[in-house]
């Protein structure tokens, strides 16, 4: 592991540079056309062919170093996109810088590996763009072995539940009328979306504690002194599986229909971008990743089951192939994710440190399956025993088959609305 570490020691001052390139500019999901610049000039100027656009969309990226005889695919994961409003509040900056960092150290450290060592650039995480889904159903991730990657956090884990979540839009329309004069003529497609969202809080009462609803009115009308005859909430629904989700999402749609016809409007329920599905954490790799952070002096353990948890479109992926998805602390305890504070804290020379330490650790993960077969059979193994496992992998690796076709290609769920 010396040589890993004296790598990422080297590299440490680009990788802090292109961090904080990244965080001083953020960018939405599908715009991060500066991040794509930085990143892939980066990994171009140390040896990796660089294809732009992957999967058609835009910001996305493939970066490879091939080995010097056939082996495993194993990719490191970059995101890249920021939050409206709050910027890198989620930390993708080092996210990004520390992946890079991670697959040229490992490059370094083995120049003659077996296989193909990639960086795949996968945009549009937040906000439902589900960028990893598209580049999924595009084919970029077909002949991965495995896929890596770390996230910033008030704590570190090497593994971590994550909810399923759909994301979707409730869509009234009314009649508009003068609010003064005649409101009688008028329908209130916002007050129909004041009723949806009443109906919303009732029903929080009889859900199960796993899950979450939670929006924002995205149109509520142009002017006071006219009935608005369009109002929208864009909200997510998520729970523990996808299964529970779509569940419940389905009580959701019944109470925009209620909603509606208690307003005399009308109401159509969309889905927004693809549903995400639970995560499902690689508990091989995991130990390894968390085997090396702690030789680091980085205190990390499997993260408790009942903790609260987000979403993100790695859930999907990781019913394709075996993935991790760590977090590692970079902020001070309690500082919560999405946050001008969490945005503060992604700049700092802390988490720039962390980040270094995690990019070792991915480093060590990726090295390891590029070299040992035994590892690379095991993390499949596990991945492959899961029809008779449930929920997340943890570091014990208890994972659930999401079968497959005759020719072993997986593929993503089926998003339903």
């Amino acid at each position: 592991m010396k040589r890993l570490t004296d790598e990422l020691t080297a590299l440490r001052p680009r990788m802090e540079e292109v961090s904080r390139a990244v965080h001083a500019r953020p960018e939405l999901k599908f715009a991060e056309f500066h991040a794509l610049e930085v990143l892939t000039g980066w990994l171009a100027e140390a040896g990796f062919a660089v294809e732009r656009g992957a999967g058609g969309v835009d910001t996305a990226f493939v970066a490879v170093h091939e080995g010097s005889a056939p082996g495993p695919y194993v990719a490191v994961l970059a995101e890249y996109d920021a939050l409206p409003a709050v910027g890198h509040g989620c930390g993708h900056n080092l996210i990004a810088a520390g992946g890079a960092a991670a697959a040229i150290a490992a490059v370094r450290a083995q120049p003659d590996h077996a296989g193909t060592i990639a960086v795949i650039g996968t945009p549009g995480e937040e906000m439902g763009g589900a960028g990893k889904v598209l580049l999924a159903e595009a084919g970029v991730f077909d002949g991965v072995d495995a896929a890596v990657m770390f996230h910033p956090s008030d704590r570190s884990a090497t593994t971590q539940h994550a909810l399923a979540a759909a994301h979707l839009r409730a869509d009234f329309a009314g009649v508009s009328a003068h609010a003064a004069k005649t409101p009688w003529e008028g329908r209130s497609a916002l007050a129909a979306a004041q009723l949806f969202l009443n109906a919303l809080d009732s029903m929080r009462q009889f859900i199960p504690p796993t899950a979450r609803l939670h929006g924002i009115v995205s149109d509520g009308g142009q002017a006071p002194n006219v009935v608005p005859s369009t109002a929208a909430v864009d909200f997510y629904v998520r729970d523990t599986t996808s299964a529970a989700t779509e569940a419940l999402v389905e009580r959701v749609r019944a109470a925009a229909r209620g909603a509606a016809l208690a307003t005399g409007t009308e109401a159509a329920v969309t889905e927004t971008g693809a549903l995400y599905a639970e995560r499902r954490d690689n508990g091989v790799l995991a130990a390894r990743f968390g085997a090396t952070v702690r030789a680091l002096g980085v205190d990390i353990g499997p993260g408790a089951p009942d903790e609260p948890a987000g979403s993100s479109d790695i859930g999907n992926l990781s019913q394709l192939l075996p993935v991790i998805h760590p977090y590692v602390q970079t902020a001070a305890f309690g500082t919560p994710s999405h946050s001008d504070a969490m945005r503060d804290a992604s700049a700092t020379a802390f988490a720039h440190d962390r980040a270094q330490v995690a990019a070792t650790g991915l480093a060590r993960v990726v090295t390891d399956l590029v070299s040992d077969p035994e590892f690379l059979a095991a993390a499949r193994a596990e991945f492959e025993a899961a029809e008779f496992g449930a929920g997340d992998g943890g570091e014990a690796g208890e994972v659930r088959d999401i079968g497959g076709r005759p020719d072993g290609a997986r593929r993503l769920r089926p998003c339903r609305s």
